[in-house]
């Protein structure tokens, strides 16, 4: 077994990679090819939970499980550590253990371009992030590889907050970026990406313009929501797995059962949308909406992503 490190992933994931990896492994026969339970939640403590992913693909040659601690401290702070387990599929010995805290930062933020690059208009020119963490900067990052962003407007919990953020992230992405309030945040964006750990709706749905399209990616438990009914309600829906959302997104379980919505809501899952099953966006004036939970066969594919990388890398 080798042990992989944070610093190793960091060099030879790149977001290039990621996405055509996801996007090799979503338009596959997922059915057919994955077995991937539900990830599993256990309440370890009043401020630490654990979650277990587990998946085992043919196509990859390939079984994994992740192991994820989220964590809190007072309110507001959330810190998540995850590490990853990677088994060859005919046998019970593990090939590698990774530092996964990075590569699920990029996988989400890589499935999130997906969904962005078959459901965003082509002239879209600004990008809304909420949040200022660890996920809102590689999404700020990752976002712009399938979208010709020139403004980046930010909406962290403070103003305080956000103008930091959006200093670090326009040094880093040379687009120009600036702190906003929701609404303007909102009101201006054509693609926005969610990425708190809120319990309750950031923004007003009314707000939202024609033609906007949403990446909902921060929660992750059925009483966690980053919109309101009415964005739901107004957005034409796509989720990663229907399994998955229908297990743990606040944002849709919430409006299913006050009955603002019925499943047929949800249009397509992510495997759909890559396959073209279904035409998801049929005007420009489409609001469009991913609800992203994760899914194991996103970190078994970047896992084995990383160990052949580093494999061809010790070769050569």
């Amino acid at each position: 077994m080798i042990f992989i490190s944070e610093s190793d992933v960091q060099r030879v994931l790149t977001a290039e990679k990621a996405i055509a990896a996801l996007e090799t492994v979503f338009s596959s026969d997922l059915g057919r090819i994955v077995r991937m339970p539900t990830r599993s939640h256990h309440d370890l403590a009043p401020d630490l939970v654990l979650l277990t992913m587990p998946c085992c693909s043919s196509q990859l040659g390939r079984c994994g499980v992740k192991l994820v601690t989220v964590s809190r401290n007072g309110v507001s702070a959330t810190h998540i550590d995850a590490v990853y387990l990677l088994y060859g599929r005919e046998t019970s010995a593990i090939d590698a253990m990774i530092e996964a805290s990075y590569l699920t930062d990029l996988r989400t933020a890589a499935v999130s371009a997906m969904a962005t690059r078959c459901l965003a208009p082509l002239e879209v020119r600004v990008l809304g992030l909420f949040g200022t963490g660890r996920q809102a900067r590689v999404h700020g990052a990752v976002l712009p590889i399938v979208r010709r962003f020139e403004r980046i407007l930010v909406c962290g919990s403070s103003q305080e907050k956000s103008r930091a953020f959006a200093r670090t992230l326009s040094a880093e992405t040379g687009i120009e970026t600036k702190a906003a309030e929701a609404e303007e945040c909102v009101r201006d964006s054509d693609v926005i990406a969610t990425c708190t750990n809120s319990l309750q709706p950031l923004f007003d749905g009314q707000w939202l313009r024609p033609g906007t399209h949403l990446n909902l990616v921060g929660g992750y438990r059925p009483n966690m929501r980053e919109v309101d009914d009415l964005t739901v309600v107004r957005s034409r829906v796509v989720v990663d797995t229907r399994e998955g959302s229908m297990a743990e997104a606040g944002e849709l379980i919430i409006p299913l059962k006050s009955g603002a919505i019925t499943p047929d809501h949800i249009i397509s899952d992510l495997h759909g949308l890559m396959v073209g099953d279904v035409r998801v966006r049929e005007s420009p004036h489409d609001i469009t909406l991913f609800k992203s939970v994760g899914c194991a066969v996103e970190d078994l594919a970047m896992a084995n992503l990383v160990y052949e990388e580093l494999k061809l890398q010790a070769i050569t």
